[in-house]
């Protein structure tokens, strides 16, 4: 059972490392001599250096940045919601809070990766651009997330 615990806390906390980095990482669009990100969009390796720009305020963009916030907020109050059931939940109860707020993690991210995928051709602004590695860490966070979070709910507590 330790093992266990441990494994769905590394599990945990690799999906929280995975939503911070897709989240703050400026790697969601690239190009040659551009990188975008949810807050930022950056172009100049050719002029020597990097002249970053504030991203536009469209209001999808807005609703993929509410989107991965609120799938970092409720996947740390996952956590602590874990840490709180773990010592006062009854012997053979199941850890349904946590793994709602997990699974609702999971969607939040979902929503903003596709809101981002289907709405990004609007944004950039360099020719040839393909997606960065944040934005494919946001889509690896999400299954893991999910798949942390039907855990959390079948999980029993024993003594």
């Amino acid at each position: 059972m330790l093992l266990l615990l441990l494994g769905i806390i590394i599990l945990h906390v690799a999906v929280l490392v995975l939503l911070f980095v897709s989240t703050i990482v400026s790697s969601w669009l690239v190009g040659n001599g551009y990188s975008a990100d949810l807050w930022q969009n950056c172009s100049g390796p050719a002029t020597g250096t990097w002249q970053c720009l504030t991203s536009s305020s469209n209001e999808w963009l807005q609703s993929v940045q509410a989107m991965m916030i609120l799938s970092i907020i409720f996947s740390v109050l996952s956590l602590f919601l874990f840490f709180c059931q773990l010592f006062t939940l009854t012997k053979g109860g199941r850890f349904f809070l946590t793994g709602f707020f997990q699974v609702l993690a999971a969607a939040c991210v979902m929503a903003g990766a596709s809101i981002f995928t289907v709405r990004h051709t609007e944004w950039q602004t360099a020719e040839v651009a393909s997606y960065g590695f944040a934005y494919i860490l946001a889509w690896v966070a999400f299954p893991l997330a999910a798949i942390s979070g039907i855990i959390y709910i079948i999980l029993r507590k024993r003594e």
